[in-house]
């Protein structure tokens, strides 16, 4: 467990990770078939946390037993799982690997509980068109039936912020306001006011990229494989 030189140490000698690792030993040491973690990291600042997450997914792959790891961290789910299962209320809502949860929510919960996302509500219109709460018109394959209530899921960095009128071919776009810009080292999440809701954009800081200021007035774009229609 790296606790080489630490068996004399009391409890409160020990920084949290090192005290988790311990709870980890006396886990393990029976040899489980599988091991139920119940929000093991809680506790523990992000960097530490993130070292944690680490070490876990090393001893799993190196022990081969099966973790059930619960969380209600949706980034620490993405990050340490092979399979993800969301629940709500008792009810099993959706299985499946990191991937398909985040890019094939099964419905509204999932698409706003696993990672930030944009919920742009409508009606499905039909299979291929949803209009959205303020009557605009969008193009969002859907299973749905005509009538439908729905929402777009549009992640943050799925979106882009284009001049308005300057949108590319293929792509749908909203007209709207910059509100906000929060600056995050390696991205800028830009708060958009459109007519019918908020909305935020999460732009990378990349050579050249174009900082808009509060008040700019612009198009949010996106492209059609980037969204999912999802429903209660």
């Amino acid at each position: 467990m790296r606790l080489e030189g630490l068996e004399e140490r009391r409890p409160s000698q020990m920084s949290g990770g090192q005290q988790q690792r311990v709870a980890l030993a006396r886990a393990l040491v029976n040899h489980p078939k599988v091991l139920l973690l119940d929000e093991p990291l809680g506790a523990l600042d992000l960097k530490l946390r993130q070292e944690m997450q680490g070490e876990l997914k090393r001893l799993q792959q190196d022990l081969g037993i099966s973790f059930v790891f619960v969380t209600h961290d949706q980034e620490e789910a993405l990050t340490m799982s092979d399979r993800i299962a969301v629940m709500s209320d008792g009810q099993l809502l959706q299985v499946g690997t990191p991937e398909d949860i985040y890019e094939n929510p099964a419905n509204r919960f999932v698409a706003d509980f696993i990672g930030q996302t944009n919920l742009l509500e409508g009606t499905v219109e039909d299979s291929s068109t949803v209009c959205l709460a303020n009557g605009a018109r969008v193009q969002a394959p859907s299973v749905h039936g005509s009538g439908t209530k729905v929402a777009i899921s549009l992640r943050p960095e799925r979106a882009r912020i284009r001049p308005r009128g300057d949108v590319l071919a293929g792509e749908t776009a909203v007209d709207g306001v910059v509100e906000s810009v929060t600056y995050l080292g390696n991205a800028r999440v830009y708060g958009i006011r459109l007519d019918f809701m908020r909305m935020e954009v999460r732009d990378e800081n990349r050579p050249g990229a174009v900082l808009h200021e509060p008040g700019s007035e612009i198009a949010v774009s996106w492209e059609t494989s980037a969204i999912s229609v999802v429903a209660d």
